[in-house]
């Protein structure tokens, strides 16, 4: 998709504060010196079987694209594909579940649009408002920033193994926990400590997306897989061959800009290209606030942590170690 955009005439608009030059999340109008909102528009389809949980899953991934530019979520429309085969009852659940989770965001569910399909797809077109002076952008890294992520990964990999039947229980509900968790508290704590630059995780992966921030930023990621948070699982399953086409298609799209050291085991290579679903925040912190900032994400329910570290801009634009 992003080498159909970069082929589309330049828009130009003193007022778009972000548009499709940089691969961010979302875009970014300002509308007054103390005003801007944020647009964006996200769906797919199920990851889960349940509909209610799908319905939140996809809804707080429609949202996370708001929290990755500062933001805060206002108005959000349903964008629904459906088939007739299925029973009404199915969508009901989809749409409740979105409904709740845009509630837990603060926003207002203010209607949307439905077209028949062969399988089902939903998620959000989400306005949010933002100050024009504190817009999170993933073009802002600095130099000897630390990197923090604020969610496990390997969410590509459970959905794998939840589709094949091959899930246990308890890795299921952790990366439904992920999944269904609103990017909000930690963008709260991020915006309370001051961050430089920002990204939210999603279908590139940890590199694909930490690769924009890197390519916008013009800096190199060096990132220690070892730190990197897992969910529970996600090694076991990639281990035994479950891993989506897509972190394959990632890691052949990105692979000759990232350097990942020989050592490191192919099971966390594709987890380190594993698309993921409503995943967390990368974020680019100063140094000097990080402590600030953990101390801050104590308050939220998924696990994180520091990942690495920004550096003036090398050969390649991600170091794996």
């Amino acid at each position: 998709m992003a080498q159909v955009l970069c082929q589309l005439p330049k828009t130009y608009d003193e007022n778009l504060i972000v548009g499709l030059d940089t691969s961010d999340d979302a875009a970014v109008y300002k509308i007054n010196d103390d005003l801007a909102i944020i647009q964006t528009l996200d769906f797919f389809t199920p990851v889960v079987d349940d509909p209610y949980t799908f319905g939140q899953i996809a809804a707080a991934n429609s949202l996370s694209d708001v929290y990755a530019m500062g933001g805060e979520p206002k108005l959000a429309m349903n964008i629904v594909c459906f088939p007739n085969c299925l029973s009404p009852d199915v969508l009901t659940e989809i749409l409740k579940g979105g409904h709740d989770k845009v509630k837990e965001s603060g926003a207002v569910l203010v209607g949307g649009h439905t077209v028949e399909d062969d399988e089902p797809k939903y998620g959000l077109s989400v306005t949010g408002f933002v100050h024009p002076n504190k817009v999170l952008t993933n073009g802002d890294a600095k130099p000897n920033d630390l990197l923090v992520l604020t969610k496990p990964i390997g969410t590509g990999i459970i959905n794998t193994a939840i589709k094949g039947g091959l899930a246990a229980q308890n890795h299921y509900d952790e990366a439904v926990k992920v999944m269904t968790t609103l990017n909000k508290f930690a963008i709260e704590a991020g915006n309370k400590v001051g961050i430089n630059g920002c990204t939210d995780i999603t279908g590139f992966g940890l590199l694909g997306h930490g690769l924009e921030l890197a390519e916008a930023s013009s800096v190199t990621l060096k990132i220690n897989h070892k730190d990197i948070p897992l969910i529970e699982g996600a090694l076991e399953y990639a281990q035994m061959g479950l891993v989506p086409a897509g972190a394959y298609s990632n890691e052949v799209y990105i692979g000759d800009k990232v350097k990942i050291s020989s050592d490191i085991p192919r099971e966390i290579v594709d987890v380190l290209y594993d698309p993921q679903t409503s995943g967390g925040l990368l974020m680019s912190v100063p140094e000097d606030k990080v402590d600030k900032l953990l101390e801050e994400l104590k308050n939220t329910p998924t696990s994180f942590g520091v990942i690495g570290k920004v550096l003036d801009k090398e050969d390649k634009y991600l170091i794996i170690e």
